[in-house]
């Protein structure tokens, strides 16, 4: 798929990494709709891009009703879909049993809702539009990108609720292409390690230094554009399908 003939829905898509990916496919010619809770960035991330090539739909993912409407405007909107990319999520940070006693379930549904349930509802309502669209090379109809984390590998103590919600998001990655193979439908993922966004934006500086420094290489945190090349590599690439990308510098969290 050409970035320039990309139709996307991005979720997460006024900030960090979801931001980056808009501006990347619509640098290159393609459009895109943003579905994130953020009125106020919403409106700005739209003007930054181009009326023309971007709106803004106050979309809570979780909610299956109203991801399947904005879906479905994004779609006429657009003239089509066929990429959908979900960058949405939340922390969920807290120990199983904290100073202030065992975490309230609720932090550990909602982390999960959010990270996993809200990525699948995207992708299903996404999917039941790709599928009807015209067979390109290889007979593919659209793509769908999803964001996991490497803590769906070695989370940390206090991201037990993160790290289950990330871990059911590259779990369903391969079933998922399996299954919409047959619409010429392609699933991947993309866990990011330590990435330069808002939330790191606001930790003190020698915070930042040392999650730096504990990178192998490059010795930094990644950057959004880094995400979003990542992002533009697999819609160029018709033979990755329901496969994980880590996209960490060799990055290995430790237990804490």
């Amino acid at each position: 798929m050409q970035l320039s003939d990309t139709r996307a829905v991005i979720t997460g898509g006024v900030s960090g990494l979801g931001l980056a990916t808009a501006q990347r496919i619509v640098a290159a010619g393609g459009k895109v709709t943003l579905l994130d809770v953020n009125d106020d960035k919403g409106q700005a991330a739209v003007e930054a891009l181009g009326a023309g090539r971007a709106r803004f739909i106050n979309t809570d993912v979780t909610d299956e009703r109203v991801t399947a409407a904005a879906i479905s405007a994004a779609n006429q909107f657009m003239g089509g879909l066929n990429a959908a990319i979900n960058c949405a999520g939340i922390l969920g940070a807290g120990r199983v049993l904290g100073k202030e006693g065992p975490m309230p379930l609720a932090t550990f549904s909602t982390t999960v809702m959010v990270n996993l349930v809200g990525s699948f509802n995207v992708a299903k309502a996404a999917a039941a539009i790709m599928q009807h669209n015209p067979a390109g090379t290889d007979g593919e109809r659209g793509v769908i990108v999803n964001t996991a984390s490497i803590a769906a590998y070695e989370g940390q103590i206090g991201q037990a609720a993160y790290a289950a919600s990330k871990g059911g998001v590259v779990a369903m990655t391969l079933p998922m292409a399996r299954e919409l193979a047959r619409f010429g439908i392609r699933v991947m993922t993309i866990a990011p390690g330590i990435f330069w966004t808002p939330m790191v934006d606001g930790m003190p500086e020698a915070v930042q230094q040392s999650l730096s420094a504990s990178i192998p290489f490059p010795s930094r945190l990644g950057q959004p554009g880094e995400y979003a090349d990542t992002v533009a590599f697999i819609l160029d690439s018709p033979y990755l399908n329901g496969e994980t990308i880590r996209l960490d510098g060799a990055t290995r969290l430790a237990p804490k």
